[in-house]
Protein backbone atom coordinates (compact mmCIF):
# COMPACT_ATOMS: atom_id res chain seq x y z
CA UNK A 1 0.00 0.00 0.00
CA UNK A 2 1.01 3.39 -1.09
CA UNK A 3 1.06 6.61 1.70
CA UNK A 4 2.45 9.79 2.08
CA UNK A 5 4.20 9.82 5.91
CA UNK A 6 5.85 13.33 5.97
CA UNK A 7 8.38 13.66 6.94
CA UNK A 8 9.60 10.26 5.95
CA UNK A 9 13.43 10.95 6.81
CA UNK A 10 14.97 12.88 9.46
CA UNK A 11 18.87 12.72 10.59
CA UNK A 12 18.39 14.53 13.91
CA UNK A 13 15.31 13.16 15.06
CA UNK A 14 14.73 8.28 15.18
CA UNK A 15 10.92 9.14 15.98
CA UNK A 16 10.69 9.08 12.24
CA UNK A 17 12.78 5.88 11.60
CA UNK A 18 11.60 4.42 14.22
CA UNK A 19 7.80 4.70 12.97
CA UNK A 20 8.40 4.59 9.28
CA UNK A 21 10.83 1.38 10.01
CA UNK A 22 7.70 -0.34 11.65
CA UNK A 23 5.26 0.96 8.83
CA UNK A 24 7.42 -0.43 5.81
CA UNK A 25 7.78 -3.97 8.13
CA UNK A 26 4.17 -4.02 7.62
CA UNK A 27 4.08 -3.59 3.86
CA UNK A 28 3.63 0.22 3.48
CA UNK A 29 5.45 1.80 0.87
CA UNK A 30 5.79 4.91 2.29
CA UNK A 31 6.57 8.23 0.19
CA UNK A 32 7.45 12.13 0.68
CA UNK A 33 4.66 14.55 0.07
CA UNK A 34 7.01 16.60 -1.80
CA UNK A 35 6.45 13.57 -4.67
CA UNK A 36 2.40 13.60 -4.04
CA UNK A 37 2.04 15.91 -7.06
CA UNK A 38 4.72 14.54 -9.61
CA UNK A 39 2.01 12.42 -11.34
CA UNK A 40 -1.30 11.60 -11.84
CA UNK A 41 -0.41 8.34 -12.09
CA UNK A 42 1.35 8.70 -8.35
CA UNK A 43 -1.43 10.92 -6.79
CA UNK A 44 -4.09 8.24 -7.35
CA UNK A 45 -1.67 5.50 -5.62
CA UNK A 46 -1.72 6.81 -2.54
CA UNK A 47 -4.39 5.76 -0.73
CA UNK A 48 -3.50 7.52 2.87
CA UNK A 49 -1.81 10.66 3.98
CA UNK A 50 -0.22 10.98 7.10
CA UNK A 51 1.49 14.61 8.50
CA UNK A 52 3.73 15.14 11.54
CA UNK A 53 4.95 19.37 11.99
CA UNK A 54 3.00 20.09 9.19
CA UNK A 55 1.57 23.54 11.49
CA UNK A 56 5.38 24.82 11.65
CA UNK A 57 6.59 27.80 9.64
CA UNK A 58 9.32 29.32 9.27
CA UNK A 59 9.01 33.02 10.80
CA UNK A 60 12.73 33.86 9.97
CA UNK A 61 10.87 36.91 7.92
CA UNK A 62 7.18 37.79 6.80
CA UNK A 63 7.74 37.06 3.21
CA UNK A 64 9.09 33.53 4.20
CA UNK A 65 6.83 32.79 6.70
CA UNK A 66 4.22 33.94 4.31
CA UNK A 67 5.35 31.64 1.41
CA UNK A 68 5.74 28.58 3.01
CA UNK A 69 1.94 29.62 4.72
CA UNK A 70 0.71 29.37 0.71
CA UNK A 71 1.92 26.19 0.03
CA UNK A 72 1.08 24.42 3.26
CA UNK A 73 -2.42 25.69 2.64
CA UNK A 74 -2.25 24.81 -0.78
CA UNK A 75 -1.63 21.00 0.14
CA UNK A 76 -4.38 21.01 2.34
CA UNK A 77 -6.77 22.56 0.32
CA UNK A 78 -5.86 19.85 -2.49
CA UNK A 79 -6.07 16.58 0.23
CA UNK A 80 -9.38 17.51 1.12
CA UNK A 81 -10.69 17.59 -1.99
CA UNK A 82 -9.10 14.57 -3.01
CA UNK A 83 -11.19 12.48 -0.24
CA UNK A 84 -7.75 10.60 1.02
CA UNK A 85 -7.72 10.01 4.38
CA UNK A 86 -5.72 12.78 5.94
CA UNK A 87 -3.69 11.42 9.99
CA UNK A 88 -2.47 14.67 11.75
CA UNK A 89 0.09 13.60 14.62
CA UNK A 90 -0.54 16.15 17.52
CA UNK A 91 3.06 16.58 18.69
CA UNK A 92 3.22 20.06 20.60
CA UNK A 93 0.49 22.90 22.67
CA UNK A 94 1.27 24.84 20.09
CA UNK A 95 3.83 25.54 17.51
CA UNK A 96 6.91 26.73 19.04
CA UNK A 97 7.56 29.88 16.54
CA UNK A 98 6.27 32.59 18.01
CA UNK A 99 7.20 35.38 15.48
CA UNK A 100 4.32 34.90 13.64
CA UNK A 101 1.77 32.63 15.32
CA UNK A 102 -1.05 33.10 12.93
CA UNK A 103 0.23 31.50 10.06
CA UNK A 104 0.45 27.55 12.37
CA UNK A 105 -2.72 28.53 14.24
CA UNK A 106 -4.54 28.67 10.91
CA UNK A 107 -2.96 25.63 9.83
CA UNK A 108 -3.99 23.95 13.02
CA UNK A 109 -7.09 24.59 12.57
CA UNK A 110 -7.48 23.10 9.43
CA UNK A 111 -5.46 20.00 10.65
CA UNK A 112 -8.18 19.39 13.23
CA UNK A 113 -10.91 19.94 10.96
CA UNK A 114 -9.92 17.96 8.08
CA UNK A 115 -8.18 14.98 9.96
CA UNK A 116 -10.25 12.02 9.86
CA UNK A 117 -8.14 11.54 12.73
CA UNK A 118 -5.79 13.12 15.09
CA UNK A 119 -3.20 10.71 17.20
CA UNK A 120 -1.99 11.76 20.14
CA UNK A 121 1.46 10.81 22.14
CA UNK A 122 -0.05 11.64 25.51
CA UNK A 123 -3.17 11.66 27.18
CA UNK A 124 -3.30 15.55 28.06
CA UNK A 125 -3.68 16.25 24.35
CA UNK A 126 -7.40 15.14 24.42
CA UNK A 127 -8.26 17.73 27.14
CA UNK A 128 -6.38 20.53 24.99
CA UNK A 129 -8.03 19.20 21.94
CA UNK A 130 -11.51 20.18 23.64
CA UNK A 131 -11.04 23.33 24.97
CA UNK A 132 -9.37 24.70 21.97
CA UNK A 133 -11.53 22.85 18.96
CA UNK A 134 -14.26 21.37 20.53
CA UNK A 135 -15.72 17.67 20.94
CA UNK A 136 -15.72 16.52 17.28
CA UNK A 137 -12.28 17.77 17.45
CA UNK A 138 -11.46 15.31 20.66
CA UNK A 139 -13.10 12.56 19.49
CA UNK A 140 -10.93 11.99 16.85
CA UNK A 141 -8.19 11.66 19.48
CA UNK A 142 -6.46 8.45 19.19
CA UNK A 143 -3.75 7.44 22.12
CA UNK A 144 -0.32 6.04 20.43
CA UNK A 145 2.43 6.02 23.11
CA UNK A 146 5.81 7.09 22.07
CA UNK A 147 8.27 4.70 20.91
CA UNK A 148 11.13 4.49 23.09
CA UNK A 149 14.55 4.63 22.28
CA UNK A 150 16.40 1.50 24.06
CA UNK A 151 18.95 -0.21 22.16
CA UNK A 152 18.64 2.39 19.25
CA UNK A 153 22.17 4.55 20.35
CA UNK A 154 24.04 1.58 21.44
CA UNK A 155 23.66 -0.16 24.78
CA UNK A 156 23.64 1.46 28.11
CA UNK A 157 26.84 2.74 29.16
CA UNK A 158 28.21 2.83 33.27
CA UNK A 159 28.03 6.38 34.39
CA UNK A 160 30.56 8.23 33.90
CA UNK A 161 30.96 10.54 37.04
CA UNK A 162 30.99 7.32 39.76
CA UNK A 163 32.43 8.70 43.23
CA UNK A 164 31.76 12.70 42.36
CA UNK A 165 29.91 14.35 44.91
CA UNK A 166 28.81 16.65 42.33
CA UNK A 167 25.48 16.70 40.64
CA UNK A 168 26.21 16.22 36.85
CA UNK A 169 23.20 17.37 34.49
CA UNK A 170 23.00 17.41 30.81
CA UNK A 171 20.66 18.97 27.99
CA UNK A 172 20.83 17.72 24.78
CA UNK A 173 18.62 18.66 21.48
CA UNK A 174 18.23 21.76 19.61
CA UNK A 175 19.36 24.96 21.47
CA UNK A 176 16.66 27.09 20.73
CA UNK A 177 14.61 30.16 23.27
CA UNK A 178 11.44 27.87 24.27
CA UNK A 179 14.31 25.47 26.06
CA UNK A 180 14.42 28.30 28.28
CA UNK A 181 18.10 27.58 28.88
CA UNK A 182 19.27 30.96 30.12
CA UNK A 183 16.99 30.15 33.05
CA UNK A 184 18.02 27.22 33.45
CA UNK A 185 22.22 28.08 33.25
CA UNK A 186 21.08 31.18 35.59
CA UNK A 187 20.04 28.79 37.95
CA UNK A 188 22.97 26.06 37.81
CA UNK A 189 25.34 29.22 38.40
CA UNK A 190 23.51 29.59 41.70
CA UNK A 191 24.92 26.41 42.88
CA UNK A 192 28.74 26.87 41.95
CA UNK A 193 30.76 23.73 42.18
CA UNK A 194 28.15 21.25 43.53
CA UNK A 195 26.50 21.28 40.04
CA UNK A 196 27.79 20.79 36.98
CA UNK A 197 25.89 21.46 33.80
CA UNK A 198 26.81 20.35 29.72
CA UNK A 199 24.66 21.73 26.64
CA UNK A 200 25.24 20.04 24.21
CA UNK A 201 23.22 20.77 20.76
CA UNK A 202 23.50 22.95 17.87
CA UNK A 203 21.80 26.51 18.06
CA UNK A 204 18.69 27.72 15.98
CA UNK A 205 21.06 29.85 14.72
CA UNK A 206 24.54 32.34 15.09
CA UNK A 207 23.22 35.24 17.47
CA UNK A 208 21.56 32.89 19.55
CA UNK A 209 24.51 30.11 20.07
CA UNK A 210 26.84 33.17 21.41
CA UNK A 211 24.45 34.40 23.58
CA UNK A 212 24.34 31.15 25.16
CA UNK A 213 28.02 30.49 24.47
CA UNK A 214 29.12 33.75 26.48
CA UNK A 215 26.46 33.17 29.48
CA UNK A 216 27.85 29.54 29.74
CA UNK A 217 31.23 30.84 29.97
CA UNK A 218 29.79 33.64 32.92
CA UNK A 219 28.49 30.67 35.12
CA UNK A 220 31.92 29.34 35.52
CA UNK A 221 29.84 25.51 35.68
CA UNK A 222 28.33 25.10 32.84
CA UNK A 223 29.96 23.85 29.50
CA UNK A 224 28.58 24.57 25.89
CA UNK A 225 28.82 21.83 23.19
CA UNK A 226 27.31 23.75 20.34
CA UNK A 227 27.18 20.91 17.89
CA UNK A 228 24.82 18.42 16.69
CA UNK A 229 25.63 15.00 18.65
CA UNK A 230 26.07 12.21 16.58
CA UNK A 231 23.91 9.30 17.32
CA UNK A 232 27.27 7.40 17.67
CA UNK A 233 28.32 10.11 20.87
CA UNK A 234 24.89 10.38 22.69
CA UNK A 235 25.08 7.01 25.10
CA UNK A 236 28.31 8.21 26.44
CA UNK A 237 26.95 11.58 26.68
CA UNK A 238 24.43 9.77 28.63
CA UNK A 239 26.45 8.04 30.64
CA UNK A 240 28.00 11.69 31.53
CA UNK A 241 24.92 12.78 33.54
CA UNK A 242 23.43 11.78 36.70
CA UNK A 243 19.97 13.36 34.95
CA UNK A 244 19.07 15.51 32.25
CA UNK A 245 17.48 19.25 32.73
CA UNK A 246 14.82 20.03 30.33
CA UNK A 247 13.04 23.58 31.59
CA UNK A 248 10.63 23.80 28.69
CA UNK A 249 8.13 26.25 28.25
CA UNK A 250 4.84 24.77 29.52
CA UNK A 251 2.35 27.12 27.12
CA UNK A 252 3.80 25.44 23.82
CA UNK A 253 5.66 21.67 24.94
CA UNK A 254 2.96 19.05 25.14
CA UNK A 255 5.61 15.81 24.19
CA UNK A 256 9.13 15.01 24.59
CA UNK A 257 11.11 12.87 22.64
CA UNK A 258 14.25 14.28 24.55
CA UNK A 259 12.41 12.43 27.76
CA UNK A 260 11.95 9.35 26.68
CA UNK A 261 15.19 9.33 24.95
CA UNK A 262 16.57 10.27 28.80
CA UNK A 263 14.47 7.52 29.91
CA UNK A 264 15.04 4.70 27.42
CA UNK A 265 19.14 5.49 28.45
CA UNK A 266 18.19 5.10 32.50
CA UNK A 267 18.23 8.53 32.86
CA UNK A 268 15.92 10.92 34.87
CA UNK A 269 14.75 14.33 34.59
CA UNK A 270 13.90 17.37 35.75
CA UNK A 271 11.33 19.15 34.05
CA UNK A 272 7.73 21.07 33.93
CA UNK A 273 4.61 18.67 34.36
CA UNK A 274 4.29 18.61 30.35
CA UNK A 275 2.11 15.54 28.71
CA UNK A 276 4.51 12.93 28.72
CA UNK A 277 5.32 13.61 32.22
CA UNK A 278 1.86 13.54 33.37
CA UNK A 279 1.30 10.31 31.65
CA UNK A 280 3.75 8.24 33.75
CA UNK A 281 1.31 7.76 36.52
CA UNK A 282 2.78 6.18 39.65
CA UNK A 283 6.48 6.67 37.47
CA UNK A 284 6.17 10.13 38.25
CA UNK A 285 7.51 9.70 41.45
CA UNK A 286 11.15 8.44 39.71
CA UNK A 287 11.20 12.14 38.15
CA UNK A 288 11.72 15.20 39.52
CA UNK A 289 9.11 17.45 37.91
CA UNK A 290 7.19 20.70 38.74
CA UNK A 291 4.63 22.91 37.15
CA UNK A 292 5.13 27.20 37.40
CA UNK A 293 2.83 29.75 35.53
CA UNK A 294 4.92 33.04 35.90
CA UNK A 295 9.00 33.21 34.54
CA UNK A 296 9.72 33.75 38.99
CA UNK A 297 7.49 30.72 40.04
CA UNK A 298 9.69 28.42 37.15
CA UNK A 299 13.02 29.68 38.08
CA UNK A 300 11.93 28.86 42.01
CA UNK A 301 10.48 25.53 41.04
CA UNK A 302 13.83 24.36 39.08
CA UNK A 303 16.12 25.36 41.47
CA UNK A 304 13.71 23.52 44.39
CA UNK A 305 14.36 20.75 42.06
CA UNK A 306 17.64 21.11 41.41
CA UNK A 307 18.61 21.29 45.32
CA UNK A 308 16.34 18.21 45.75
CA UNK A 309 18.57 16.01 43.39
CA UNK A 310 21.93 17.79 45.09
CA UNK A 311 20.94 16.23 48.25
CA UNK A 312 19.27 13.03 47.32
CA UNK A 313 22.67 12.24 45.42
CA UNK A 314 24.63 13.42 48.34
CA UNK A 315 22.83 11.22 50.51
CA UNK A 316 22.75 8.33 48.20
CA UNK A 317 25.02 8.40 45.32
CA UNK A 318 23.00 5.52 43.16
CA UNK A 319 19.65 6.61 43.61
CA UNK A 320 19.41 8.71 40.89
CA UNK A 321 21.08 5.65 39.05
CA UNK A 322 17.70 3.56 40.39
CA UNK A 323 15.42 5.92 39.72
CA UNK A 324 16.82 5.89 35.85
CA UNK A 325 16.41 2.09 35.60
CA UNK A 326 12.99 2.31 36.72
CA UNK A 327 11.89 4.39 34.34
CA UNK A 328 13.77 2.59 31.69
CA UNK A 329 11.83 -0.88 32.57
CA UNK A 330 8.26 1.07 32.08
CA UNK A 331 9.79 2.72 28.74
CA UNK A 332 10.72 -1.02 27.90
CA UNK A 333 6.44 -2.51 28.84
CA UNK A 334 4.66 0.86 27.88
CA UNK A 335 6.06 2.79 24.81
CA UNK A 336 7.65 -0.31 22.78
CA UNK A 337 8.16 0.46 18.98
CA UNK A 338 6.75 -2.41 17.62
CA UNK A 339 3.18 -1.78 19.37
CA UNK A 340 3.08 1.80 17.67
CA UNK A 341 2.94 0.35 14.31
CA UNK A 342 0.77 -2.25 15.24
CA UNK A 343 -1.98 0.79 15.87
CA UNK A 344 -1.14 3.00 13.00
CA UNK A 345 -1.59 -0.24 11.02
CA UNK A 346 -5.06 -0.40 12.62
CA UNK A 347 -5.83 3.11 12.26
CA UNK A 348 -4.94 3.12 8.60
CA UNK A 349 -6.88 -0.11 7.89
CA UNK A 350 -9.81 1.44 9.82
CA UNK A 351 -9.97 4.86 7.73
CA UNK A 352 -9.51 2.87 4.13
CA UNK A 353 -12.27 0.65 4.90
CA UNK A 354 -14.46 3.10 6.13
CA UNK A 355 -13.48 5.15 2.70
CA UNK A 356 -14.38 1.94 0.62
Amino acid sequence: MDIIFNPPVNEENQYIQLVVGELRAKGYRIHPLDTFFSSVRHFRSIKLVHLNWFENVDDSSFFVALRSFVRKLTVLVIIKLSGKPLVWTMHNRTSHEKGLAFFSRTLTRLLVRWSWRVVIHSHQSTELLLAAHGAKASRKAVYIPHPNFIGVYGAVQPATHQGDEALHLLFTGMVKPYKNLELLIDVVSTFGPEVQLTIAGKAIDGQYQQQVARQAAKAGNVQFLPYFVPDSELATLLASADAMALPYDLSSSLNSGTIILAFSYQRTVICPDIGTVADLGTYRQYVFHYEYVTEDEHRTALKEQVARAVAMKRQDPTALERMGAQLQDYMAEAYNPHQVGVELDGIYHELLGRQA
